[in-house]
């Protein structure tokens, strides 16, 4: 922005105004993600939009420019907005873009900026349900070559739908929520008998969530082409796993104590129009799919093969501040709007605040592996840290996702991070 000038704080001196970022900040006008909280510890919760290291009290800044979108702002969390549906979460957008670039809305808006530092920020929305899915296809290979490696490592049905579990709602926590080491049965593959006692394979797994707004009906399905209709926004989420729990609870239905212990969640939510620059096709199918997972270019509804993109986040993952992985989102296999489709093609309906979870994201390369169980495979080449060894993670250590995406005219869209703490079992 072109106007340099500088605010004075209540002693007289003068600092940069928060409304003229820095050329190229990730979370710049272009993005504005949304979040919930609070100018100090007891105090009442908000809506608040991110701009730069500030946040604006979205429901105030509202108000005061006597909006008509006040009544969807002026609250505890993000679900009354993500429930009004795309249209108003377009408007929305434009308004706030408005108020934080037009020159003739800074002096209203000014006073209903908080620096990041002294607020807290709180789960931005009200969770309804938590489905984690398994949608890259390395990740699922590599843990296919892990656990079975005298047979083909995907599965049968795995590029015939996307794979996925039920989660628990309840234990998803806003980043920077310490997570205790979960205890729970396990059992070695030498063990006579299973033990009770902490988790020793505590694990990570890098991921993207999906934030629903818009509600549908039981007894119908969402398709392809409606996923924007749905879809409020993304975020950076951790699946934190204890893979020795999760090893013998596992068989025969799948994962239980060894997930929903803690799953961590960033505490802003980027909307899918920031997004648009960061669209990518998704990739190559080599099976072909039924009609409502088909996004080929040959698919009957052209909007689905449309709607159906991947997206251009690069994360980076780092433990106890050393980075130790950086997954590409660009190669998933299965798209968010399959997944969509694919929960609610038997008429599962959805509910505003439901989160979906990618799975975890791996690439091709060693580096871009996004768990420790691939990192380290299993725990046979322990990675070589500044503070040690490390097959899994141990008590204290804390774990920092951060990912940007491309953004239009060569801008950078920055997604909040998601960290946690590993504290020890109780």
């Amino acid at each position: 922005m072109a106007d340099t000038a500088a605010m004075a704080d209540a002693s007289g001196q003068t600092s940069p105004d928060p409304l003229n970022l820095p050329e190229g900040d990730p979370f710049g006008p272009h993005n504005l993600p949304y979040g919930v909280f609070s100018p100090n510890p007891d105090g009442e919760r908000r809506v608040g939009v991110r701009l730069g290291d500030h946040v604006l009290d979205a429901g105030a800044a509202a108000a005061a420019l006597g909006s008509p979108y006040t009544s969807l702002l002026a609250r505890p969390t993000l679900n009354t907005l993500m429930a009004a549906g795309r249209t108003t979460w377009s408007d929305v957008r434009r308004a706030l873009t408005a108020w934080v670039t037009v020159p003739a809305h800074r002096d209203a808006v000014r006073p209903f900026l908080h620096p990041l530092s002294s607020v807290t920020l709180d789960l931005p929305f009200e969770v309804a349900d938590y489905v984690d899915f398994y949608a890259s296809e390395n990740h699922a290979t590599n843990l296919g070559r892990l656990f079975r490696p005298n047979e083909e490592p995907l599965k049968p049905n795995w590029k015939h739908l996307p794979v996925g579990y039920h989660g628990r709602s309840g234990t998803v926590v806003v980043s920077g929520t310490d997570v205790v080491r979960p205890s729970g049965q396990r059992k070695g593959p030498n063990d006579p008998a299973p033990v009770f006692g902490p988790s020793v394979r505590l694990d990570i797994e890098t991921e993207v969530g999906y934030v629903v707004g818009a509600p549908s009906s039981q007894g119908t399905s969402v398709p392809l082409s409606s996923y924007r209709d749905h879809v409020f926004g993304l975020c950076l989420l951790n699946d934190w796993s204890a893979r020795d729990i999760q090893a013998w609870e596992t068989v025969p239905l799948g994962p239980h104590l060894g997930k929903s212990f803690a799953t961590s969640v960033s505490a802003w939510i980027t909307p899918l129009d920031a997004l648009d620059a960061a669209r990518v096709p998704a990739p190559e199918r080599t099976v072909p799919l039924l009609p409502y997972l088909d996004d080929s270019a040959e698919a009957t509804d052209a909007t689905a093969a449309t709607e159906s993109c991947g997206y251009d986040l690069r994360i980076t993952v780092a433990l106890n501040g050393h980075v130790i992985s950086e997954p590409p989102y660009s190669g998933m296999y299965w798209t968010g709007a399959q997944m969509l489709a694919h929960m609610t093609v038997n008429g599962a309906s959805l509910r505003t605040g439901d989160l979906y979870g990618s799975g975890t994201i791996s690439g091709t390369e060693d580096n871009q592996r996004g768990s420790l169980i691939e990192i380290t495979w299993n725990g046979r080449d322990p990675l070589e840290l500044p503070d040690g060894k490390r097959a899994f993670l141990e008590d204290g250590d804390e774990v920092t996702m951060t990912a940007w995406a491309p953004g239009p005219e060569g801008t950078r869209v920055g997604l909040g991070e998601v960290r946690g703490r590993i504290v020890p079992a109780r």
